[in-house]
């Protein structure tokens, strides 16, 4: 192939719209009933209508898929169920001519059990060196080398019959590299110079902040600083790398960053390290003013120093999706269930939503929009043998896993399988047609057609800071440039404030012109 042109950092990033692609639930252009790049290619007409800068993908390499393909077995390869290498290049290039960027999902803390790497070291060969391969403890070496737990559940350790053990944060098919080795450090350059040279605009790194270890790879202890494997400092020499190599190119990098720390969080945002990372307090906040206000107001501080933009994001492949959850009673948001409280109520959850959404894209920084919440898709109840996610195995069937929002998506209300192609490798629930694009489009007053109209007056806010305006309780309001934003997360309706005409708003006022609980308008000033 001819090497195209690098795509350029025209700091488009700062405030994107970028949407998520679960290659394997979004479309199937072959009929196998697996998502594919050949249906993404078909749909990037609807992507580029809806309005967003850039898709991120969800890692599309080959894989065994035991664990969604984040266990990967080469990464310069295109997994055959989603096409071809080729394929992919093309979707970079059509994507591009119709404005959108593409980023694309580097897993770096670990591999594949089936990676070429691992089995030479299975083997014997040098490369165990690449891992954490150890002795266990005990009178035989029957017990783990640590009390390291896995993510998923567990022991983070598996033992092998040759008697040692070998490291795994998460699945026992996931071995975990060991980022000490220079080897391994200039494999992953390679890999992101092998994509940004086709073209790819960004990377988003999954599970950035694990994959430095202690060596001594000692027992984790509550409060032990440093944490044996979270956080480390000698990783962000590691970024330091990466972003020298983004910078060639005009590439960017955002980041999979969980951190309670915010001073910690913030210097992965260094300027000579990442461009961005994903905010997750504000996805997990539940439904309330004080609490959002708050969230918001954190984000944005912790953010300044480092002179990074925040970003936005409801849902995505991990967690329940938003209309569910917002339709759960306030309980706090619970990791084990990825939820709010129960039970559910589909019309409130809707509502909130929609405000949500309206909130999320008026606020300074770049906003993820994952598939299928611009259709107002509520969670999906999987039967239980039809689950595939390892986290429900592992957990010993207490955690529900994350099949419920990987469901492939509705695309036409009248064809076989919601429009989605073969009959999907997760089963679609009973009246799932009527969230379908197709019907949606049709509808003005549709969530789809809230998501377009929204991200093509977004710009009426301008690039600039957020200014919080006088507000009653249970009631967000601010202005950026010309726009104001007011989110009434209360029960009883609001008078809006001065302005000079409405933009948008997420729901109907009521008759005296007031917002009503949970619903947000966007204004012009």
């Amino acid at each position: 192939m001819g090497q195209p042109t690098p795509a350029t950092d025209d700091g488009w990033w700062r405030s994107a719209v970028i949407y998520q692609v679960y290659v394997r639930s979004f479309a199937d252009g072959d009929g196998d009933g697996t998502g594919d790049l050949a249906g993404v290619r078909a749909r990037l007409p609807y992507l580029a209508e809806l309005g967003v800068d850039a898709l991120w993908f969800n890692p599309w390499y080959r894989s065994p898929m035991k664990d969604g393909g984040y266990d990967v077995a080469d990464y310069r390869a295109v997994d055959p169920a989603f096409g071809t290498l080729a394929e992919a290049e093309k979707l970079i290039a059509e994507a591009r001519e119709l404005g959108i960027r593409t980023i694309v999902d580097i897993v770096p803390n670990h591999v594949s059990d089936q990676h070429p790497w691992f089995r030479a070291a299975l083997a014997g060969g040098p490369e165990r060196e690449l891992f954490h391969f150890r002795p266990g403890r005990g009178e035989h070496g029957e017990l783990p080398p640590n009390n390291w737990q896995s993510e998923f559940g567990g022991p983070a350790w598996t033992r092998l019959p040759d008697g040692d053990w070998y490291l795994h944060l998460f699945a026992p098919e996931q071995p975990d590299l060991n980022w000490a080795h220079p080897a391994v450090r200039q494999e992953h350059e390679d890999i992101l110079r092998f994509w940004f040279e086709r073209g790819v605009a960004g990377v988003r790194i999954d599970s950035a902040a694990l994959l430095a270890k202690d060596p001594a790879l000692p027992d984790f202890t509550e409060g032990h600083d440093p944490h044996p494997y979270v956080d480390r400092d000698e990783l962000h020499n590691v970024y330091r790398a990466w972003r020298a190599v983004a910078d060639e190119y005009g590439a960017v990098f955002v980041g999979e960053v969980w951190l309670p720390d915010t001073e910690r969080f913030a210097r992965y945002l260094r300027p000579d390290e990442l461009h961005t990372a994903f905010n997750f307090s504000f996805m997990t906040c539940p439904w309330g003013a004080a609490r959002l206000r708050t969230t918001i107001d954190d984000t944005l501080a912790e953010h300044a120093p480092v002179g990074a933009p925040a970003t936005w994001v409801l849902c995505n492949h991990d967690v329940t999706r938003t209309v569910t959850r917002y339709g759960r009673a306030d309980t706090g948001f619970d990791f084990a269930t990825k939820a709010f409280g129960t039970p559910t109520d589909l019309e409130l959850g809707t509502r909130r939503a929609r405000a949500a959404a309206l909130l999320s894209l008026a606020l300074p920084g770049a906003v993820y929009v994952y598939q299928g919440e611009e259709l107002g898709l509520p969670e999906a109840d999987i039967p239980l043998d039809r689950i595939e996610d390892p986290m429900h195995a592992r957990s010993g069937g207490t955690d529900p896993g994350r099949d419920g929002c990987r469901v492939p998506l509705p695309w036409a209300a009248g064809e076989p399988h919601a429009g989605f192609g073969g009959e999907p490798w997760l089963p679609q629930p009973d009246g799932w047609a009527a969230y379908a694009a197709d019907r949606q489009a049709e509808d003005p007053a549709s969530m789809l057609r809230l998501y377009r109209e929204a991200i093509r007056l977004r710009p009426e806010f301008g690039d600039g800071p957020l200014t919080w305006l006088p507000a009653p309780d249970g009631v967000l309001a601010f202005a950026r440039a010309d726009a104001l934003c007011v989110v009434n997360l209360a029960d009883a309706p609001v008078d809006l404030p001065a302005h000079s005409a409405p933009l948008l708003a997420s729901g109907p006022l009521d008759t005296a012109g007031r917002l009503p609980g949970d619903t947000a308008v966007w204004l012009r000033a």
